[in-house]
């Protein structure tokens, strides 16, 4: 199949799991289109069958604010065309689905079928699909969209609640790939002091920074465990709440204890050498972060959120706790870490759920086949 998509290229699950599954595919055999404003982070040097297609934007003294979704939905139309592509696949409702729709439009008025697929990530519906201003044109994307999925059930069903929504959507998981998310020993050993002493138990938190995310909250849970414990803490991503996050390790004194090491492209290597993953979010409609550092064999410290305990089997695979709880989350954390025995055993189940349930071998056959069901409608 040759698939056009479109996301935000930006250090967020939506984005990530956009890139992903466009590399995934590609790697059995389809032709990936990426229709964007710029070049999705994890897409560099990547497969053949992957083409990048900008979406240049004027911007024109008459416009207070550049036409975004008017770009996008010509460049769509031109590269659907061009490029003879059977379908669009459009993550996050907004504006995407909105520019898919125009795209179909202009196409069909050409006598050229073009269906578009929407993926609801979390906070388009949860939390800007809400606003009013923009509730109404959410809607009517995602019914005018030829078949929508949604990364979880608890996602799925906020929809249907929210949107009053009658169009079926089908829950599609997110996935890792399990040979590239995974605990390599001579990798762990050889890098891991760069990070921590051996005495030292090593935290980890992975996201864009955003309030949701309750980063001063990650700081917080990990200065009470250091003060139990030698550890350090890793926090991987970038965003609008990282100074707060290091103010507060300032405020807390641990500030030479936390290694903020901004947006990174090699996730997969520095998941694997973190003892516990920390993702106390206020929301998550899924938790790619979590199930990441899962397939490393990194149990989780989160939140029972969204769709976080379809990810989660609390005191299996991880533990879960009231959101800012934080107290809760360092009395978990640290009695797991001085539990060696089962600490191993959570972080074998973790690994275990990963591949068992969301290993991208499992996950892509499912978007293959519900292109191929939105192809035959």
């Amino acid at each position: 199949m040759k698939i056009g998509i479109t996301c935000y290229p930006t250090y967020g699950g939506s984005g990530v799991v956009a890139t992903e599954l466009g590399i995934e595919l590609a790697a059995r055999g389809h032709e990936l289109h990426f229709i964007t404003s710029s070049q999705p982070f994890r897409l560099a040097g990547r497969d053949k069958c992957i083409h990048y297609h900008e979406v240049p934007v004027s911007n024109y003294p008459l416009f207070e604010f550049p036409p975004y979704e008017l770009a996008l939905a010509s460049r769509m139309a031109e590269v659907a065309e061009y490029y003879s592509l059977d379908l669009l696949h459009v993550h996050y409702a907004i504006p995407h689905s909105v520019s898919a729709m125009l795209a179909q439009q202009m196409l069909a008025a050409k006598g050229r079928r073009l269906p578009f697929i929407t993926t609801l990530h979390g906070t388009d519906i949860t939390l800007v699909g809400l606003d009013a201003s923009y509730l109404p044109i959410t809607r009517f994307a995602i019914e005018q969209s030829n078949g929508v999925t949604a990364i979880s059930e608890h996602l799925r069903q906020s929809t249907i609640n929210s949107f009053g929504t009658v169009r079926p959507i089908e829950v599609i998981y997110n996935f890792v790939n399990c040979d590239v998310y995974r605990a390599d020993r001579e990798h762990i050993a050889a890098t891991r002091p760069t990070y921590a002493q051996p005495d030292e138990r090593l935290l980890v938190h992975l996201s864009n920074f955003r309030p949701v995310k309750r980063v001063v909250d990650v700081v917080s849970v990990f200065a009470r465990i250091a003060a139990e414990m030698p550890a350090r803490l890793l926090m991987i991503g970038d965003g609008p709440d990282r100074s707060a996050a290091e103010w507060q390790a300032m405020r807390l004194g641990v500030q030479d204890r936390v290694h903020f090491l901004g947006k990174q492209d090699n996730v997969h290597e520095l998941l694997p050498l973190a003892d516990l993953m920390l993702m106390p979010s206020e929301m998550e409609s899924f938790g790619l972060a979590a199930l990441e550092a899962m397939a490393c064999r990194v149990p989780a410290i989160a939140t029972r959120t969204g769709g976080v305990p379809e990810l989660i089997e609390d005191g299996v695979n991880g533990l879960l706790f009231p959101i800012g709880d934080v107290e809760a989350m360092a009395t978990g954390a640290i009695a797991l870490l001085r539990d060696t025995d089962r600490n191993a055993a959570m972080a074998a189940a973790a690994r275990k759920t990963a591949q068992q349930r969301f290993c991208s071998t499992k996950i892509i056959p499912l978007y293959e086949d519900y292109y191929q069901r939105v192809l035959a409608q």
